[in-house]
């Protein structure tokens, strides 16, 4: 089961590193300013020294190799490409102090890789963040490795609060995240795109599509998240008998949209067991 980890914000996190200046990275850097963290507490490295340039004078944090990064801070962010991080690991292991929280945000990364190339005993801990974390509203869930208590938790969980929700789950849990909130967004990108087409093809403007499309997409959310009301429920109140909806959804069922679904997110949480595993 979900939960999410308490401890009291007296209990400092203390400097930071962000391996990997990418999106994702970049994202963590300004979600953790924008939540109050000081910018001498970061550290960024990157092996783009123009990458590392742009985000020193953009967010005005420090810069550094990787191995010099995390021997000066008290947790590092892994924030690489997944083929890249046993690269990373080799250059940082000899660098950390003990008791250094490791946390990755490398799709398919196990904890147990993650710890069986550091120092025994490192706390590690395993995130699955999505991509609306870039406007602070991101999904990540977090899983523990073996050597991570409660306040490694508790650090982990609050780094990724900066850019949105987050909840901790059992490590055998995490393919099903990846196919539903890591993967996810695309799937809604891939509905709104078909339902702007949808307007154009009825003679509207594509402005005017998109802006009825993705207001239609967030008052949506917006009644699923402030109701708490299961969709089914929503979904119900929309749907007159013998009206336009209940004909719009007739179509969804004959063409088996909704299996389709299913059989996609089936896909995805195998395909990350296959990146979990090597075997990709």
């Amino acid at each position: 089961m979900a939960e999410t980890a308490e401890r009291s914000h007296e209990v400092p996190i203390g400097k930071v590193a962000v391996i990997g200046a990418g999106v994702m990275g970049e994202t963590l850097v300004s979600g953790l300013l924008r939540a109050g963290r000081q910018a001498g507490d970061l550290l960024v490295s990157d092996r783009s020294p123009e990458r590392l340039a742009v985000i020193k004078e953009r967010y005005g944090v420090g810069v550094a190799s990787a191995a010099d990064a995390a021997a000066g801070v008290d947790t590092v962010v892994l924030a690489v490409k997944p083929q890249d991080m046993s690269k990373v690991l080799d250059t940082i292991r000899d660098h950390l102090a003990p008791g250094t929280l490791v946390v990755s945000i490398a799709a398919g990364i196990t904890t147990a890789f993650l710890e069986g190339r550091l120092p025994e005993g490192t706390p590690v801990a395993r995130v699955m963040p999505n991509t609306p974390a870039l406007v602070d509203e991101g999904m990540a869930a977090v899983s523990p490795g073996a050597h991570c208590d409660a306040h490694h938790l508790w650090v982990a969980q609050d780094l990724m609060r900066s850019c949105g929700k987050v909840l901790s789950i059992p490590e055998e849990h995490q393919d099903a995240v990846t196919a539903i909130s890591g993967s996810g967004p695309a799937y809604i990108f891939y509905v709104v795109e078909a339902m702007i087409e949808a307007g154009v093809l009825l003679g509207l403007p594509r402005g005017t599509s998109t802006e009825l499309v993705v207001q239609t997409l967030y008052g949506a959310a917006t009644m699923l998240k402030e109701t708490g009301e299961h969709p089914t429920v929503l979904r119900e109140r929309v749907s007159s008998p013998g009206g336009t909806t209940m004909s719009a959804l007739r179509e969804l069922d004959d063409n088996k949209v909704r299996a389709a679904f299913l059989t996609a997110m089936e896909a995805a949480a195998r395909r990350s067991a296959e990146l979990a595993s090597g075997a990709g």
